[in-house]
């Protein structure tokens, strides 16, 4: 291969040259190589729904302090356990054990946690169907199960 393909028939050249540099960009080989759906609970999906086994709170990563209220969901799809962070004031009150809930990724970057929230990925979003902000606010009552 040429140093620096340039010409009538570089055409290979560039192409080849072009697909391996693209090996290097971290999104792009995470998205070929499928890691997401191999490394993440929710199996790619972008919401999941569980049931809660127990609340729990979590000390923050330095340098914050307090507690964040989080709970443990059992994964209804594939029985995995995970932590889920209940947002908000208040919103853990709301949460009861054996509930049914939805939980979703938190957006931290590469598959990471947010901010000071030590090894938690994911977030509650609704509780027996009813969205966790309505019922916060007090626009909606929690479905009895």
């Amino acid at each position: 291969m040429g140093k620096g393909a340039n010409g009538e028939h570089a055409g290979r050249n560039l192409d080849r040259k072009r697909r391996r540099q693209k090996w290097l960009s971290k999104r792009w080989k995470r998205k070929k190589l499928k890691l997401k759906e191999k490394y993440d609970a929710l199996e790619g999906a972008p919401q999941a729904r569980g049931i809660v086994l127990e609340k729990k709170t979590l000390e923050q990563k330095q340098p914050h302090s307090g507690l964040i209220k989080c709970v443990v969901v059992q994964l209804i799809k594939n029985g995995k356990r995970v932590v889920a962070h209940a947002p908000r004031d208040k919103a853990i009150n709301f949460i009861d054990e054996h509930d049914e809930v939805i939980i979703a990724g938190l957006g931290g970057s590469q598959r990471g946690q947010m901010g000071s929230i030590p090894g938690v990925r994911y977030k509650v979003v609704a509780v027996n169907g009813a969205d966790l902000q309505m019922l916060r606010k007090g626009k909606k009552e929690k479905p009895k199960r």
